[in-house]
């Protein structure tokens, strides 16, 4: 008795809150003391809001979404072959990734145990085929129960890979014949400022110049000539239409997060496909990572970067480019087999004071830079390429004694022309021989 006065001269404060915990009031009790009063039924109106307000923040949850049915498609049958790229986490098991997706996280992501992945010694960036074993623990989705093979070897061989921050670094010393395949502007590239493998080459460029349709070629350029590379394009905050024409265009793996994505997304595809490429290099492979560009990618980082709180001029903060010098800096020869070569752009003249900071931070640190000039541009002049600026550091390694020789003397005469002039005489000249080697021979006569 003396519970029920307590109860009525409290309100009935105590059974909104126990309402809105869990709705354990009995109903017929409620209603008895409370005369059917719209105060009180509010209460457990207001605890089943409650509840949906929890339910929808559960919803937003990605395990909790994963434990869910995604959808009617059928589940995978037990032998059936998946594939894709290993994604590992701090718990030691990982998930196989979907470049086409962009890596997002998605509810029938193929969950790879951490037994799997001690003992064939994986990290991220691996591409894994193998077979489904049935749902994975904690209804986290299908299981991976046996690794076919990890990109395109034994699984047991990996274990012998020397790890990426092991290896040793050497100068660049076989070149890339991009001119081969007949392309002009090629040849001219291979003439100015040639490639190497594992070169760490920036392409410096207004806007309107040809840096996508040059870096295209380059890629073309490579898959034709030297088929044995892989070739890799990542284009960070790039247009829609351009990632498509990527697609189709271009023989590489394509690692695109276009513009209408976060910029978490975009630091997300860049350090994954980062992974990738120290991967494949610790195979022993030949990698060209075509980096569309250093721009965007460092403007991405300056958003998701905890700031140190020095900010430098323009508004970058000065931890933000840590991160992205290290994925530019990772291309190298590497003593012993493979190579990772980046060719990167980067966006001058935007009328941005940001990425005119970010350009001076990267200046200096590839080994070759290739500058596209406005004014050749403005002239419809293709290749737009500056003579003056752009160049290869320690090219003699990469052209036979010969053939530097007059590759010095036509860097001579270029200079002392007119800019225009001297580009639309070159591509002139170039243009009449079949190759560099006819065209090189000719200047010695």
């Amino acid at each position: 008795m003396n519970q029920g006065n307590s109860s009525s001269n409290s309100g009935g404060s105590s059974r909104r809150r126990r309402s809105s915990r869990g709705g354990r009031t009995r109903t017929g009790s409620t209603q008895g003391k409370s005369g059917g009063s719209s105060g009180r039924g509010g209460g457990r109106r207001s605890g089943g809001q409650q509840r949906d307000r929890r339910h929808d923040s559960r919803s937003h949850d990605p395990y909790a979404r994963r434990s869910a049915p995604v959808s009617d498609a059928p589940p995978l049958a037990e032998g059936t072959v998946v594939r894709g790229i290993l994604e590992v986490g701090n718990q030691g098991f990982g998930f196989l990734r979907s470049a086409e997706k962009s890596f997002r996280i998605q509810p029938d992501d193929i969950h790879v145990g951490n037994n799997l992945v001690q003992k064939y010694s994986l990290h991220t960036g691996h591409y894994i085929v193998g077979t489904v074993g049935g749902r994975s623990p904690r209804g986290r989705g299908p299981s991976l129960a046996r690794i076919e093979s990890v990109d395109g070897d034994e699984p047991d061989d990996v274990k012998n890979r020397i790890f990426f921050k092991e290896m040793t670094s050497i100068d660049p010393t076989d070149r890339f014949l991009l001119g081969n395949n007949g392309n002009i502007s090629m040849r001219l590239v291979d003439l100015i400022a040639p490639i190497g493998k594992g070169q760490r080459a920036l392409i410096v460029a207004p806007p309107r110049t040809g840096k996508t349709v040059l870096l295209q070629q380059m890629a073309r350029s490579i898959t034709e000539v030297h088929p044995d590379s892989m070739v890799l394009a990542l284009l960070v905050d790039e247009r829609p239409e351009e990632v498509t024409d990527w697609k189709r265009s271009v023989k590489a793996e394509v690692y695109a997060s276009s513009s209408d994505e976060s910029s978490k997304t975009h630091v997300r595809v860049s350090e994954m496909a980062l992974q990738r490429c120290h991967r494949l290099l610790e195979a022993k492979c030949d990698v060209v990572l075509l980096l569309d560009s250093l721009t965007r990618l460092g403007r991405a980082y300056n958003l998701e970067t905890a700031h140190s709180g020095r900010t430098l001029s323009g508004g970058v903060d000065a931890k933000t480019l840590e991160k992205p010098k290290a994925i530019f800096g990772a291309a190298r020869n590497v003593e012993g087999g493979g190579s990772l070569t980046i060719i990167a752009t980067a966006l001058i003249e935007t009328g941005s004071r940001m990425d005119e900071v970010i350009f001076e931070e990267f200046k200096g640190t590839g080994n070759m830079e290739l500058v596209l000039s406005r004014k050749l541009a403005d002239q419809r002049v293709f290749p737009s390429i500056d003579v003056t600026l752009s160049g290869t550091r320690k090219e003699e390694k990469l052209y036979s004694p010969e053939e530097i020789e007059q590759i010095w003397k036509l860097r001579r005469v270029l200079t002392s022309v007119n800019p225009v002039e001297g580009m639309e005489l070159l591509s002139q000249r170039v243009g009449s021989f079949g190759d560099n080697e006819e065209f090189l021979t000719s200047l010695g006569s």
